[in-house]
Formats: C-alpha cells, structure tokens, sequence
C-alpha cells in the first residue's frame, strides 16, 4: 500500500507537505478533500477535521503538516531539509514557526472576512487587522534575517525555505494587496528562485 496524502489543493499547510514529497521524491497517492463540505470525510482521518492527512502504509495516521514532514524527511536521505540535531535543527524549525505563523494569522483573517457562517455586520475588522499586523511583523523579521543569504539558513535548501516559500506564495494568492515584494526585495529573489523548482511550479494553488 502506498503513502496517501490527504489535502486541498488550495491549502498551504498542504502544499508545504506536498513540496517535501516531491524534494524528497517519494510515492503517494493524492487524495482531495473539501473539509467546508457537508459532505466531507475528513473525521474518519483527523479528529480535528483538518488537512493534511498523511496514511501511512499500515493504516496509521499522522496529521499537522510539521509533524508530517518531519517524519517524511525521515524516509529518505534524499534533499535532507531538516538538521537531525542541534543549534543548526533548531533554526530550520523556528523559520518553520514563523512562516507557519503567517499562513495562522492570514488564515484567520481571510476566515474573518469571508466565512459563510457570520453576516456582514457580525465581521470583526479590529480582529481582522490584528491578525494581518502579525503577518506584516512576520514579514519584516524573515527579510532582516534573510539579509543577502541564498537560503533561509545558509546556502542550501532547507525546511524553512519551504514553509517560507508557502507562506509568501498563500499571500500572493489570497492577499495580494499587502504588496509584499514592493517592500522585500530579498524575499522576492527568494521566491523567484524557489518558483523555479518543479516542486513549487507543480503545486501553485488555484
């Protein structure tokens, strides 16, 4: 039985999974699921409803996308993305944190403003803008300590390049107007970089 991935091709955190796969070249089967649905089967995998969702070959499950990639940088020394000890570990799953954090934040306010469930007037945009502070805060910490390096954390292609690719491609697609790469320049020759590998083209969200 092959690994299967459980996931939405519009969310980040899925994407992130999805680029590890691919860098580390690894078989799954990929499997779509809309957890907004009525119809959704997400609970029979995640008791948090969410994605992604990785099944393993027995049967198990493992969910939230850094545990799933951590495990997936496991399975094969091909692309190592994660440090397996130290200071140097450290550093790739705090870049991880931090562009995890703006995909939270910029998750909460897109749901704020768009979800079906509350009216116009029941909107918060006090809340809204908090949320969309964190995200600019965020950004501002990741160019200064990019600086002029090639990668997040030196000259290799690391996890946090990845969760930082995902999470500046997630505010191209859903925020386009904060107009970051007007701001950060470096962060635009990270991504344009990033955009040129297979596993950032072939899971664009849309």
């Amino acid at each position: 039985m092959t690994m299967k991935l459980i996931g939405s091709n519009t969310s980040p955190y899925v994407r992130k999974v999805r680029i590890v796969m691919a860098e580390k070249k690894l078989d799954y089967d990929y499997v779509l699921e809309d957890v907004w649905s009525a119809n959704t089967n997400i609970a029979a995998s995640s008791p948090l409803g969410k994605v992604p969702c990785l099944v393993m070959e027995a049967g198990d499950v493992i969910y939230d996308s850094r545990v799933i990639v951590e495990y997936l940088d496991t399975l094969s020394p091909v692309g190592k993305l994660i440090p397996a000890v130290g200071r140097e570990r450290a550093e790739v799953k705090t870049w991880e944190a931090l562009a995890d954090g703006i995909l939270d934040a910029a998750i909460l306010a897109r749901l704020e403003a768009t979800w079906g469930g509350r009216t116009e007037a029941q909107r918060c945009q006090a809340w809204i803008d908090r949320q969309l502070g964190k995200v600019t805060a965020a950004l501002l910490a990741i160019s200064k300590d990019l600086d002029d390096k090639p990668y997040c954390t030196g000259v290799h292609l690391s996890l946090a390049d990845v969760a930082v690719g995902v999470s500046l491609g997630y505010l191209d697609f859903r925020f386009p107007q904060l107009a970051w790469r007007e701001q950060y320049p470096n962060l635009v020759k990270l991504q344009d970089k990033l955009m040129l590998r297979a596993s950032f083209i072939d899971t664009q969200p849309g």
